[in-house]
């Protein structure tokens, strides 16, 4: 890759906060769309999973949500509802939405079903009811799933979000399209590496927040201790014949 093909993400005049177009603008749009689409994606999915996975009725919705989630052309949805309900953002949160729904709605489902029946069974046997149990015992023994599956759905968003602008929304896909469009390639390099690298970014963040909630014992990581400073005991051997023991009295001698 030669300068040429970086001029555009190294040129400060792009990197300018509050300028119309300039890619920090853009990554904050950008930003905002997956958060939309999570956010509701998630209200959708993490309860229809709890349900499932709970009561185990409907289970082949979660199972076959996986298969439609990759199946699912994300461009060719996105253009079909701009044609049915018209450019905005609406018909694209839409589709983002039905994207991330399959792996929080999968993952959820997976994380509770999961869970040890022994433990469910001595829930129950202490006196939790049902929604107890649920929130108290399976919900945090499947959060590990749960991130994982929240985490998947973050990434495949920001990803997706660049089709976009294929219907006039903003965010980086403005540098891909805009790019294409008028042969500078410089933006469509630019558009890819600040989309990957916010991608990374992300699940970093992502990552350090599903370690800081979830317990240590459901990761297998181990908790460091500080090491507790240990009072030796008082020798209790004998004392040497002719010397007297640490706890008897000496006479004074008598003239």
């Amino acid at each position: 890759m030669n300068d040429g093909l970086l001029s555009y993400l190294l040129d400060g005049d792009n990197w300018q906060f509050g300028a119309t177009g300039s890619i920090p603008s853009l990554i904050l749009t950008h930003l905002w769309y997956t958060i939309q689409a999570v956010a509701v994606a998630a209200a959708i999915a993490l309860p229809l999973g709890l349900y499932i996975g709970h009561t185990g009725k409907l289970s082949f919705i979660a199972i076959n949500a996986a298969n439609a989630g990759r199946s699912l052309p994300t461009l060719g949805l996105i253009i079909l509802l701009v044609v049915l309900m018209g450019r905005g953002f609406l018909p694209v949160l839409i589709a983002l939405v039905i994207l991330a729904i399959p792996p929080i709605l999968t993952t959820t489902y997976a994380g509770i079903r999961a869970v040890d029946p022994a433990a469910i069974d001595a829930a129950k046997g202490m006196g939790m009811r049902p929604m107890q149990v649920l929130f108290k015992l399976e919900v945090p023994m499947a959060l590990p799933l749960i991130s994982s599956g929240l985490r998947n759905a973050l990434l495949q968003v920001i990803a997706t979000s660049t089709v976009a602008a294929y219907v006039g929304i903003g965010g980086l896909g403005r540098l891909l399209v805009d790019g294409i469009a008028l042969n500078a390639y410089e933006r469509v390099v630019a558009g890819a590496v600040v989309v990957a690298a916010l991608a990374i970014v992300v699940d970093l963040i992502a990552a350090v927040i599903q370690r800081s909630v979830i317990s240590p014992g459901l990761t297998g990581r181990r908790v460091t201790r500080r090491p507790t400073k240990t009072v030796p005991a008082p020798s209790t051997s004998p004392a040497p014949t002719g010397q007297p023991g640490p706890g008897t009295r000496t006479k004074a001698p008598t003239s």
